[in-house]
């Protein structure tokens, strides 16, 4: 998946597994797990952990509401939020202590495939989302507002999954790299300070990422109203 990685086993000698796709097994069934518990005993009046559940999903509601207002917000609040959650995860999972040091799991974050194959499945959706809204409305933002405009924009259009899967990959990978680094010169201290910081940086990636696609999201989809025969993507 990347210069660094190494192949663990192969299955059925088609599909090689590496240490940032044991990763991602791990975390998919993790969020799985923990959304079945949030799910499986919905009360009126909640628990601690129902509670921390909720008030997870409200911030963010709130966050994503601030740049696509309620109504597309919540539209798109399941594909917006596995991005977050999966990143968010991904990122701090490179923090584990001995985790840049071992090929059995790494943080797959921190793998440049990974960093593009998030940038292509937000291309995807946004193609998608856009086609939704109307043929006329999907072409018409490529020659606004004027038809000479047509290569500039749609080499905007191509750059922003490229832009995505750098900067989430240049970030994380350095940050793992620059701690590495520092463990082997001075074992003690430096790379304690290091990994404080990556706490803050693991989540501006992830908050940074999910931004960018909301408000590439609301590029695709302005227009005077939505068309009510729109159906919510899940």
């Amino acid at each position: 998946m990347g210069e660094n990685s190494k192949v663990i086993f192969s299955i059925f000698g088609i599909l090689d597994v590496t240490g940032e796709v044991i990763a991602m097994w791990a975390i998919l069934a993790l969020t799985a797990l923990v959304s079945w518990l949030a799910t499986r005993r919905i009360r009126e009046r909640p628990g601690r952990f129902q509670n921390i559940m909720e008030t997870a999903v409200e911030y963010l509601d709130n966050f994503f509401s601030g740049i696509l207002g309620s109504e597309k917000a919540r539209r798109y609040f399941t594909f917006l939020a596995s991005l977050f959650i999966f990143i968010i995860i991904s990122n701090y999972l490179g923090l584990l202590p001995g985790m840049g040091m071992t090929d059995y799991i790494k943080a797959p974050t921190s793998s440049l495939s990974v960093g593009i194959a998030l940038g292509l499945i937000a291309f995807f959706f946004l193609q998608i989302t856009g086609l939704r809204m109307g043929a006329k409305h999907y072409f018409k933002r490529f020659v606004s507002p004027i038809f000479f405009m047509l290569p500039l924009l749609v080499l905007d259009e191509i750059i922003k999954p490229i832009s995505l899967a750098l900067r989430l990959y240049g970030n994380v990978f350095g940050e793992e790299t620059v701690i590495e680094e520092l463990y082997k010169i001075i074992p003690i201290g430096a790379p304690v300070i290091m990994m404080a910081l990556s706490i803050l940086f693991c989540a501006i990636q992830a908050v940074v990422f999910t931004m960018l696609v909301a408000l590439y999201l609301d590029e695709a989809t302005e227009t005077e109203e939505i068309p009510k025969k729109l159906k919510i993507i899940k």
